[in-house]
């Protein structure tokens, strides 16, 4: 298998993206997520550039790293200064850092119209610089910036650019899409013709995805003969982002046979895109290829069936692999095999006859007719199919429930509910405010219902939105509401829906609170059914 070295810029060029801001402890976690992954080069940044990525610098060279080297990014010398008094040079050495990154110009707009110099003295400016960092016993990648439009531009000169970097001692001359705007087909051109003029220079891509072309140009760039690709995860970066790693290494390494992480290390891509994305204070695209939650989920009820036959009918790959899991999700769409699977997957097929599962089948239909939505709300399916389960005994019964919501003049609005339930045959009458409707109902609730099931205590609602259904009816359209629960250990989602918002929130309401429940009763049951012996543990 041909190798292919991956240098990951999620902590320069990724941190690039409008929103993100992280801090040296964020860039240092995700460091040593990369360094698990496996990749050859993780570029820390500009250690010139700020303080922050100077910092970064001094803490990485007390840590061990196990897979990864770090790279330190910067610029070649300035016009007219010596590289041995150029700042910027001098904080690379200082970083560090076994490898640096030097970004260099190679189109000649960029030499005369932006650095304002001339062509003679930035191909000097190149030598100058990957020169005395070869000396100092650096790894040296040279970024030819902007080298694909240089090249449209004047072919000769980007060219000369390539071959002053390798004659200066480069390690790798990585062909920047800065702008992202080349087309597969220009790409392969161009790199076909760097080849075939420098055959023994060693090449890599880095690509920008503002033409939405990025993963497919720097996949392509690599059968073209580049031997390194730089990316972010996720795709994070400036603009419309860098080439996606997460997307890029696994189907180099699955699908076209590269060797590109180590041994089983794919299989930690799912969980690092996750992790990169929380440090990033974004939420994960559940749609991404490979390591989205849903890149492996399957809905239509043929598919599914299908699937149960033959894991690969309805998969490109297996998902485990990246470290992903399928998913098959309950709704409308759903036929047996889809009920079927998702009972197995939660432990709640056993007893169940073929015309119980058909009944939960066609009950799911039903109420996803009326605007519940099953896909995203697993609490709400398993307590549907406890409740279908022979013998069942609901918990305890609301009976009814008021909530009254007032603003007075010069006064904070003030919200107050009332709840009449019945446990064990016992009516309790509760009444509690809250900052809202939904907040004061789960006071009172829980306020009648904490006696008789303290463990209620420790359930938590982390979540709650709000979906409308039917835009065109306004204010009276049907609504949708999702309620996630925990209880530390274990997270649910439930779901409600009503042309009233407030009863809809109560039915997702609800059923988080009642799910807990029943769990702990079914729990019961099993353990005496299985028996335990004096010490309480379970006899088989």
């Amino acid at each position: 298998m041909v190798s292919i070295a991956v240098l990951d810029t999620t902590l320069r060029d990724g941190a690039q993206r409008e929103g993100i801001s992280l801090s040296v402890k964020d860039k240092l976690r995700i460091a040593q997520k990369l360094d698990e992954l496996g990749v050859t080069y993780i570029e820390g940044g500009w250690p010139g550039s700020n303080p922050k990525d100077a910092e970064f610098f001094a803490l990485a060279q007390r840590m061990d790293w196990q897979h990864s080297k770090v790279a330190a990014f910067g610029s070649t010398r300035k016009a007219g200064v010596p590289v041995e008094r150029d700042l910027n040079v001098q904080a690379l050495l200082a970083a560090g850092t076994p490898v640096t990154v030097i970004v260099a110009k190679s189109s000649r707009m960029h030499v005369t119209d932006v650095l304002g110099t001339r062509l003679e003295e930035n191909l000097a400016m190149i030598r100058d610089t990957v020169s005395y960092l070869k000396q100092a016993g650096r790894e040296v990648l040279l970024d030819a910036e902007h080298f694909f439009d240089g090249y449209k531009l004047d072919a000769e000169y980007t060219l000369c650019a390539v071959q002053v970097a390798a004659e200066a001692g480069a390690d790798c001359v990585v062909l920047c899409d800065t702008n992202g705007g080349t087309l597969p087909s220009e790409m392969m051109r161009i790199i076909a013709a760097v080849r075939e003029r420098y055959p023994q220079v060693a090449l890599g891509i880095h690509c920008h995805n503002d033409t939405g072309m990025a993963d497919a140009c720097t996949l392509l760039a690599v059968e073209a003969g580049v031997s390194h690709i730089q990316g972010t995860i996720n795709g994070y970066g400036e603009r419309c982002g860098n080439a996606n790693l997460c997307t890029i290494i696994p189907n180099l390494q699955l699908k076209m046979g590269y060797d590109v992480l180590a041994a089983n290390r794919l299989a930690l891509l799912t969980d690092v895109s996750r992790t990169v994305s929380e440090i990033a204070n974004l939420r994960p695209d559940e749609h991404a290829p490979y390591v989205g939650s849903s890149a492996f989920a399957h809905k239509a009820g043929l598919h599914v069936s299908a699937l149960l036959k033959a894991r690969d009918s309805y998969q490109h790959a297996e998902p485990e692999l990246v470290g992903n899991r399928m998913r098959v999700l309950v709704s409308e769409l759903s036929g047996r095999g889809n009920i079927t699977h998702k009972l197995e997957e939660l432990s709640l097929g056993f007893g169940l006859n073929d015309a119980e599962v058909r009944a939960i089948t066609e009950r799911v239909k039903s109420l996803e007719s009326q605007g519940f939505q099953f896909e995203g709300a697993d609490g709400s399916f398993e307590i549907l199919v406890r409740r279908a389960r022979p013998g069942y005994q609901p918990s305890f019964h609301v009976l009814d429930f008021t909530v009254l919501v007032e603003k007075r003049a010069d006064t904070a609005m003030l919200a107050e509910a009332m709840v009449k339930v019945q446990v064990d045959g016992k009516v309790m009458h509760t009444a509690a405010e809250g900052l809202g409707p939904v907040h004061a109902l789960d006071k009172a609730l829980r306020k009648a219902l904490l006696p008789f099931y303290p463990e209620l205590d420790r359930i938590q609602l982390t979540d709650y939105k709000v979906r409308i259904l039917d835009e065109q009816s306004a204010t009276a359209a049907q609504t949708r509401v999702l309620v996630d629960a925990s209880d530390g250990e274990r997270s649910w989602t439930t779901v409600g829906s009503s042309v009233n918002i407030i009863e809809a929130s109560f039915q997702a309401l609800l059923d988080s609170l009642e799910l807990p429940l029943l769990r702990r009763a079914s729990q019961q049951e099993t353990g005496v059914a299985m028996g335990s012996d004096v010490q309480g543990r379970e006899v088989r």
